[in-house]
Parts: structure tokens; sequence; C-alpha cells
């Protein structure tokens, strides 16, 4: 059962949505303003599709190679399946998998995190200790050279899981 973020240029906002199937077609509006025009995001447990292109995205959204992410997806899916979920060091090979498979980086404190897990530390203690770095962070990053040196400020994330 996927959730797919989509970002709200208007409200500045990434929403979550909840299926119960997968589902790469269709596009919610906004819960805040009603916009039809949401833009897919990357996000740890979706399958993207949407844009083509390689390249700088809309105002501070970076295009994504689209079939690279789906086909790592699908990797993920499949090995998801076979990990021992009482195994740190697996989740972690699982990720860096993912972000091997993507080309996405890891941010700063998910490098950290990763880091703890493969050397077997409890899942639950990291979470107490960086919780909080790992909310306030994108944990997967695609970098992208831009002609601005202006920065877009980080849009808000609405935490409301919503029905696709």
């Amino acid at each position: 059962m996927p959730i797919y973020e989509f970002y709200c240029k208007p409200c500045h906002t990434i929403y979550k949505f909840f299926s119960l199937t997968v589902n790469t077609e269709k596009i919610p509006s906004c819960p805040k303003c009603g916009n039809p025009d949401l833009q897919k995001r990357v996000s740890l447990f979706a399958t993207l599709s949407g844009r083509k292109e390689e390249g700088p995205g809309e105002e501070g959204m970076p295009a994504f190679d689209e079939s690279k992410m789906e086909k790592a997806m699908a990797m993920l899916a499949k090995e998801a399946d076979k990990i021992n979920e009482d195994d740190p060091r697996q989740a972690a090979q699982l990720m860096r998998k993912l972000s091997d498979a993507t080309g996405l980086k890891m941010g700063a404190s998910m490098e950290e995190a990763l880091a703890r897990l493969e050397k077997g530390e409890d899942p639950e203690k990291i979470e107490a200790e960086m919780g909080d770095l790992l909310e306030n962070e994108e944990p997967l990053i695609l970098e992208t050279k831009t002609k601005s040196s202006r920065r877009t400020p980080k849009p808000r994330v609405d935490e409301t899981l919503y029905d696709l």
C-alpha cells in the first residue's frame, strides 16, 4: 500500500496521499486550495510518474529519470519482502541499494542514521536521538546545478495522510 507525495506550488506545501493499490496515473487536487495541477515528489514508498525530462524541473522541484525511479521502486518492493525486520543492517543495506539505483543522495542526517544502523545499533534508539533531525530533512536528494544563487525556501510538509 503505497504513499505518494505531491507538491502544490500555490500553497508551497507537500501533501501525502495513501492508496490501497499502486496508482501511478492518478493526480489528486490540493486538499487546501483545490489546485488540480499537483506535482509528484520522490517518496520512499511511491512509484513515480509524470515528467520524463532530466534537468531542473519546476521552481524548487528537481526533475528525475522516471524509468530509473520505477525500476528502483520495483527492486525495493521485491527486496523489502525478504529482509529480516529484526536486523537493522538489512534495512540500511536496502536504503543504500535504493540510493544507488536512483542516483539520489542521502541527506546528512539520513547518512548518519544509516551508518549507525549498519553498525547494528537499535533503530528505536537512533529514532529517539535523531528523530527531529530526520523529520526536518529530505531523506533523499536529487542534486542539480542551478544558475541562480537564490534559494527557494523548503516547502511546508502537511503531515496529514489523505486518501488518493
